[in-house]
């Protein structure tokens, strides 16, 4: 069955589970089958209802936030040197790193600019070879600003 996550209390490890049914569902964070990071209030699940309980709860990928790894990827690939993607996965410390670093390094010579570049590149990269939900979980949810 389907169904968002309308609680869920990191401390005690459990929440509840809105179904597409109008039922409310208890789960427990050890049903969580792809991290227990993921399940935050709003995120879209698939899950396995028994006696009231969700139990094999499985966020569905994409769906714990509005932000895509595409996206990210080419923002970090065409305006990575100015941190926009830093700015768009929501690190505003990063990105405004990114973007007094490309600025001033132009002072310079430019090789710091060049080296922002180059990690800018490098982190779209790898935002294309994560998963849907290891991206989500290290550089939406988690605090990983950096590769």
């Amino acid at each position: 069955m389907r169904g968002e996550i309308l609680s869920f209390d990191a401390a005690t490890a459990t929440g509840q589970i809105s179904g597409d049914d109008g039922q409310r569902y208890a789960f427990n964070g050890t049903d969580v089958e792809n991290g227990v990071q993921l399940a935050r209030a709003g995120a879209k699940v698939d899950f396995v209802e028994g006696n009231g309980a969700a139990s094999s709860v499985h966020v569905m990928a994409g769906a714990t936030g509005d932000k895509s790894k595409i996206v990210a990827a080419l923002l970090a690939f065409f305006l990575g040197a100015l941190g926009i993607h830093k700015f768009y996965i929501g690190k505003k410390n990063a990105g405004i790193i990114m973007l007094v670093v490309f600025f001033l390094g132009f002072i310079a010579l430019g090789i710091p600019s060049m080296i922002i570049s180059l990690i800018a590149f490098i982190e779209a990269i790898i935002y294309l070879f994560k998963s849907d939900a290891d991206f989500e979980a290290q550089y939406i949810q988690g605090n990983k600003a950096w590769f």
